[in-house]
C-alpha cells in the first residue's frame, strides 16, 4: 500500500475517527484506526464495540491496500508534522511514514483482527440540520446521568413531530427540555430515539455546522450520516420517563434573573459551599430583590444580592449550585432567564425562549 495525502487533510481525518477508538482495552486492535487505501480515496475506520465511526477523504492512491496503526501514535505524529505531502508505504508488518525530512516506522496490526464495519439498515430516519442540532445537544449534555445503573436515563430523548425537534434528558435531581422548529416536510410520521448522550454530543461534534445530518434508527443502533462521515451508536432500548407530568402548570412567583450577574454572584457565593452543594435563594417580592447566600461552620458564609422585579409571592428555597452554574451556562447566550417557583420544596422551573427554547426544571434540597 502506498499513498500521498496532505498533512492537513490528514490530520482533520485523524481527529474525527480517533473518537471511535478505545482509550484502553485488553483488546489492542481497539486502540487502532484501520486504513484502507484505494480508487483515489482513503477510508479510515474506528470503533470500541459500542460507537463506530467511518470516514473518507481523497488522496493520491499508488497502491491500494489495508493496513491498522495505533490510533494515538498516529494521530500524535501527524499533528507534530509541517503541511506538507505525507507519503504512507505499507510493507508486512510495518508502515513507513514520511513528510520532508521526518521519517517514521510504525508496528501495524494485522486488518483481519478489525472488527467489521455494523451493516445498519435504518428502518426511519430524519435530516435535520447539524449546526442547530449541536446547539440543542450542547444545553442538555450536561443534565445526562452518568449513573451506569440506571442506562434509560443516560440517553437524550430525541422526537422529530411535525417541525416540532425536541431533545430531553434528565438524572432523575434536574430535567432539561430542549425544542425549536424546523422544516421537515420530508418526515412522513413522528420521528423517536434514545441514544446514549456521550454519542450525540460526539457525533455532532465533527458535523459541519453548516451541513445536514441524517439521523437513522435501525433496530439496536442509532446512525448518524453527514458529509464523508458515518458514524453509528447502540440506541437505548425502553421507554423514557413521562417527563411532562413533571412540569408544573402554574408558578407563585415568578422573576427573570439576569444571566451573567446571577452566573458571576452564584459563582462567588458558591465558594463556601465546598462540602455542601446547597445554596438558599431568598425571594424578597416586597423588596424586589434576590438573595444568593451559602454557609459552611468550617468555614463561614457568604451572601450575594441582586436586584430584579419578582411577580408573586415571596419565597425561600435551597438548590445545588452546581445544578443551577449548569443550567445558567446552558443560556449564556441569552440576556435573561424566566426563574419560576411554586414553593419550598416543589421544583424550580428555569425557562428561556429562543432559538431553541430551554428549559431546566431542578429539584430543591431542604434549607
Amino acid at each position: 500500500m502506498r499513498f500521498t495525502v496532505s498533512q492537513t487533510a490528514l490530520q482533520k481525518a485523524l481527529s474525527v475517527v480517533i473518537k471511535g477508538t478505545a482509550a484502553s482495552s485488553t483488546l489492542p486492535i481497539l486502540t487502532g484506526i484501520k486504513i484502507t487505501a484505494g480508487e483515489g480515496t482513503l477510508e479510515f475506520q474506528a470503533t470500541d464495540l459500542d460507537i463506530s465511526l467511518k470516514h473518507r477523504i481523497p488522496a493520491n492512491v499508488e497502491d491500494g491496500g489495508t493496513t491498522v496503526v495505533s490510533g494515538k501514535m498516529i494521530a500524535g505524529i501527524v499533528k507534530s508534522l509541517p503541511d506538507a505531502p505525507v507519503t504512507f508505504d505499507s510493507e508486512g508488518n510495518s508502515v513507513r511514514l514520511s513528510c520532508q525530512r521526518s521519517k517514521f516506522n510504525l508496528n501495524t496490526l494485522d486488518p483481519k483482527d478489525f472488527p467489521e464495519f455494523p451493516a445498519v439498515e435504518a428502518e426511519r430516519s430524519v435530516e435535520l440540520p447539524a449546526g442547530v442540532l449541536a446547539t440543542m445537544v450542547d444545553r442538555v449534555y450536561r443534565v445526562v446521568s452518568r449513573d451506569l445503573s440506571k442506562p434509560i436515563l443516560g440517553g437524550i430523548y430525541l422526537t422529530v413531530d411535525e417541525n416540532l425537534v425536541r431533545l430531553v434528558a434528565t438524572d432523575s435531581y434536574r430535567l432539561a427540555v430542549c425544542d425549536t422548529t424546523l422544516e421537515t416536510s420530508t418526515l412522513t410520521e413522528p420521528f423517536s430515539m434514545i441514544v446514549t448522550g456521550s454519542a450525540f454530543h460526539d457525533a455532532l461534534s465533527i458535523a459541519d455546522a453548516d451541513a445536514p445530518v441524517l439521523i437513522g434508527a435501525a433496530a439496536s443502533q442509532a446512525v448518524f450520516s453527514f458529509g464523508d462521515t458515518v458514524y453509528v451508536s447502540r440506541r437505548i432500548e425502553g421507554t423514557f420517563p413521562d417527563y411532562r407530568q413533571l412540569l408544573p402548570k402554574s408558578c407563585s412567583t415568578s422573576l427573570e434573573l439576569p444571566v451573567e450577574e446571577a452566573s458571576e454572584g452564584l459563582r462567588r457565593v458558591s465558594l463556601v459551599a465546598a462540602q455542601n452543594p446547597r445554596v438558599r435563594f431568598d425571594i424578597d417580592a416586597d423588596g424586589d430583590l434576590v438573595t444568593m447566600s451559602a454557609m459552611d461552620s468550617d468555614v463561614g458564609d457568604a451572601s450575594e444580592q441582586v436586584e430584579v422585579p419578582v411577580e408573586g409571592s415571596s419565597v425561600a428555597i435551597g438548590l445545588n449550585h452546581r445544578y443551577v452554574s449548569d443550567c445558567l451556562s446552558a443560556v449564556s447566550d441569552r440576556e435573561k432567564v424566566l426563574l419560576e417557583l411554586q414553593g419550598e420544596m416543589q421544583p424550580a422551573v428555569f425557562k428561556s425562549f429562543g432559538t431553541p427554547n430551554y428549559l431546566q426544571l431542578i429539584m430543591p434540597t431542604r434549607l
